[in-house]
């Protein structure tokens, strides 16, 4: 098992530094705009951006993504989310080495996916919040606000997702199945 998981990381080595940057760049960029909307923008303020579709607005959330949990108790709702995040790390661990080692694509959104994750981390250890601030709507229906974390998170996911399908997709070649 040793060996394997040696062989798995010798794949990954190689394709580390550009993980890292995508990761790094992902988590600050995501702290910067953060602070800069904390700077400037007073809780629950809009400002319109494009009228009839996006806002910039400062919120908090105290749960996870699009507010679930955020009614919970304290003490439950960050054993929950700890167990949640600490799980969906060992997740993208598990990828990383054992299913897109060799894949740049996929390897690249889950950078984006881990990138966005440690942008919000990085949140709930200082504030025990996550700061959003981007507000799409259309036609009275509001998005819940959402950040550049988020944003990265989704565009990782659906790249992963976007790809298992069309690898998954069956052989229009003759003779294949």
């Amino acid at each position: 098992m040793l060996q394997r998981l040696q062989n798995d990381f010798e794949k990954l080595k190689a394709h580390l530094p550009a993980i890292f940057i995508i990761t790094a760049i992902v988590s600050v960029v995501d702290q910067l705009t953060k602070r800069l909307v904390l700077e400037y923008i007073p809780p629950g303020a809009e400002i319109e951006i494009v009228p009839g579709f996006f806002n910039l607005t400062l919120t908090f959330n105290p749960g996870a993504a699009f507010g679930i949990m955020a009614g919970f108790d304290e003490p439950l709702r960050r054993i929950l989310l700890t167990t949640a995040t600490v799980f969906a790390l060992l997740v993208v661990c598990y990828l990383f080495l054992k299913e897109y080692s060799e894949d740049r694509m996929g390897l690249y959104a889950l950078s984006l996916v881990l990138g966005g994750a440690l942008g919000n981390v990085v949140d709930r250890a200082t504030t025990g919040l996550v700061v959003d601030f981007l507000d799409v709507y259309y036609n009275g229906y509001h998005w819940p606000a959402f950040n550049v974390a988020d944003s990265a998170i989704c565009v990782g996911v659906v790249v992963l997702v976007l790809k298992s399908l069309r690898e998954g997709a069956p052989s229009t070649e003759p003779g294949k199945s």
